[in-house]
């Protein structure tokens, strides 16, 4: 956490005390709201990953993270729909081609909203969605099996693999179109108020200019590995607003939070770790003690709250059913191994 708030955190709090926090309940029982979407937009939080050049802030990684802690605390759902737009904002930062022109100032400005529909590259070798080069651009062609924000985002960044095992990312509108369709929106046990779809790709055509990535498949590969490894700063914000629900006076509170916070210093001090793919064990087993924590957080409140608990306009087990959330949101194969692991261990 930064010792001094940034002016970013800042708003993110008074945004979260506000705006989403005192709606939270409701928003888990209908769906995220334009009108969260549109004060997330104005209040500058989009560009805190952006370069300066481009209109964003370029604040330091621990302001995002406690930026995303907040939201997250305060409302899962809509800190999930707009946690999509930072990849777009990142890959286009680490690009020349003519996208970034196009592009990075509307998302760094929060004057588009990205959602992101890549996660199924991760299923390699298996090729959920194919690109295929026509005419001066690309055609996808298959299924993206989740694409959160449908309705709310302006622009997605889609990825798909060549014959040739490269990976094509590139932008399109967010919303019905030649070639694409979307699913109705899924009903799930928890966070169903973020929109999401499955899209159905027949030919969609993107031209060459809306390209934000074309590279081999192993060296972009490389490069993601790292990321799920890392505790997400969105277990620590669901934990803390559970505990915020305990007595402070308690023991066993002040026992978890003092946890927590050690884990979550350890988590971040790797995730800024200069060499990233160095400490996967240890990464993994971070990510792992921070879900035992935020299920354990949750779990009290649960208990704390009594049958009371149990209502659906209950915030105790909104954060339950959000922390069930986390514990699958961005798994890969090395993060499931890892916590079947632990689990195993435990008993």
């Amino acid at each position: 956490m930064t010792t001094s708030p940034h002016p970013l955190v800042v708003r993110a709090r008074s945004l979260a005390a506000e705006v989403l926090a005192p709606q939270a309940e409701r928003v888990d029982q209908e769906q995220v709201p334009a009108s969260s979407i549109e004060a997330i937009k104005r209040s500058g939080l989009l560009g805190v990953n952006a370069p300066q050049a481009y209109g964003g802030s370029g604040a330091p990684n621990s302001v995002a993270r406690e930026i995303a802690e907040v939201l997250a605390g305060a409302c899962c759902a809509t800190w999930f729909v707009q946690a999509q737009h930072y990849t777009p904002v990142l890959t286009l930062t680490k690009t020349e081609l003519p996208a970034k022109e196009r592009l990075l100032a509307k998302l760094a400005t929060g004057e588009l909203l990205a959602g992101v529909a890549y996660a199924h590259l991760r299923r390699y070798p298996r090729v959920p969605v194919r690109a295929v080069p026509k005419r001066g651009g690309w055609r996808f062609h298959g299924t993206v099996p989740w694409y959160t924000g449908w309705g709310l985002n302006d622009v997605m960044l889609l990825a798909g693999v060549t014959d040739a095992d490269e990976v094509v990312f590139a932008f399109t509108e967010a919303g019905q179109q030649s070639g694409l369709k979307a699913s109705p929106p899924m009903r799930l046990a928890a966070l169903t108020a973020a929109r999401t779809v499955s899209l159905q790709l027949d030919g969609l055509w993107i031209p060459d200019e809306a390209v934000a990535l074309h590279a081999p498949y192993e060296s972009w590969a490389a490069g993601d590995r790292p990321k799920p490894a890392n505790a997400s700063p969105a277990v620590f914000g669901v934990a803390e607003s559970a505990l915020s629900l305990l007595d402070q006076d308690d023991p066993t509170t002040k026992g978890l939070r003092l946890r927590l916070d050690k884990v979550r210093r350890q988590a971040y001090a790797l995730a800024d770790h200069p060499a990233p793919h160095e400490h996967m064990e240890e990464r993994l087993a971070l990510k792992t003690k921070a879900f035992d924590l935020m299920r354990t957080a949750t779990t009290a409140a649960l208990v704390t709250g009594g049958g009371r608990a149990l209502d659906l306009d209950n915030r105790a087990q909104r954060l339950a059913r959000e922390a069930m959330f986390l514990l699958v949101q961005g798994q890969t194969a090395e993060v499931r191994r890892a916590h079947l692991g632990a689990l195993s261990a435990a008993y």
